[in-house]
């Protein structure tokens, strides 16, 4: 387990592709000034000691000094103690629709981001509940189990797209089906599955499955992303519109927000419809159902103490930044040998 401490210096690598553009002008700057003053035959025997890979090599270690002393700043700690703690939450599991759906426009920035803006939102506002993660479309699939972890959630969750699953279609019943794995204490009161779909059902029954879900102690808590009036599925490459999905019959697909199959999935697992738009309310919205749930105590491993990195890291920069200074622009006999790019022809 590692930390960054200060992430806010990552910026300075900025100055990486400054450097690269600044060396590729100066060579055609170069290049162009001596095709002018001689021809090529003549400038070996004017410079025969100049070497091109020697520049190219001081760009390059100039590059690593400063990608070393930017990780010197940011100052990434390794966990070195671990110890188990006692907790009281809830259990959460997350089933978020990855369908083709859910790339319809008709919320900002699109179905599927808002989904993981609003999923992201809910985790930074958790205190010691564990939560688990599941991707569906035609099909369900894990994507994290329970866990403490909410950095690892957040990774996964930014991972997720609509080309992960080639099973198409939504069957939110095949999802409600797997979230019943993640939970490992039969006796537990405190489960709670939220779905996370713009509630287009392809499958048959999700309500009835949603009951027998209830039956076994899970709540399901249903979040709509979307319009009703509904949008046109993009189809992109590159991040640019080509085109928009059409039916059988060349008629462009509209996929609406359909309240009614969400609602009724919540209300028959003893669970709340809310409606996904506004961030802010759904987040709060969800905490106050989370904090009127019974918690359980379970053990969690987690690191208790933390050792700083950064000095390594430093000592590589110094040492790239040395090798520069010491790295001369001209051929040496180490390097007449090796002949790279055929410098001494």
């Amino acid at each position: 387990m590692y930390q960054l401490e200060e992430k806010i210096w990552f910026w300075v690598l900025g100055v990486i592709p400054v450097i690269i553009l600044l060396f590729l002008v100066l060579q055609f700057w170069r290049y162009k000034a001596q095709s002018k003053f001689a021809n090529k035959e003549a400038l070996k025997r004017l410079s025969p000691n100049r070497s091109v890979f020697k520049g190219v090599l001081k760009v390059v270690v100039l590059c690593l000094a400063f990608a070393s002393l930017t990780m010197a700043l940011v100052n990434p700690k390794v966990g070195t103690k671990l110890e188990t703690v006692k907790r009281e939450g809830v259990d959460i599991v997350f089933a978020v629709d990855v369908s083709k759906s859910m790339l319809a426009e008709d919320i900002a920035p699109n179905r599927l981001d808002k989904s993981k803006q609003l999923v992201t939102q809910i985790i930074n506002n958790l205190a010691s509940d564990r939560v688990g993660i599941i991707a569906y479309a035609g099909k369900a699939f894990p994507q994290l189990p329970i866990t403490t972890d909410y950095a690892s959630a957040k990774m996964f969750l930014q991972g997720m797209n609509t080309d992960m699953l080639s099973s198409q279609g939504t069957a939110i019943n095949e999802a409600i089906k797997l979230s019943k794995t993640y939970f490992d204490n039969a006796e537990q009161t405190n489960r709670v599955l939220i779905i996370i779909s713009d509630g287009e059902d392809h499958s048959e029954g999700a309500a009835s499955v949603a009951e027998e879900a209830s039956e076994e102690g899970i709540r399901i808590f249903t979040i709509g992303v979307g319009d009703v009036k509904g949008g046109p599925i993009p189809e992109k490459r590159n991040g640019v519109v080509l085109n928009y999905k059409k039916d059988s019959q060349g008629e462009t697909v509209i996929t609406k927000l359909n309240e009614d199959t969400l609602k009724a999935i919540a209300d028959a697992a003893n669970g709340v419809y809310l409606n996904g738009r506004n961030t802010n309310e759904v987040v709060e919205n969800i905490r106050e159902l989370l904090n009127n749930m019974d918690k359980t105590e379970f053990e969690a491993k987690q690191f208790a103490d933390f050792k700083d990195q950064f000095q390594w890291f430093l000592g590589l920069g110094i040492f790239f930044i040395l090798l520069d200074i010491f790295l001369l622009e001209r051929k040496t006999s180490w390097l007449k040998k090796l002949n790279l790019f055929n410098e001494n022809l």
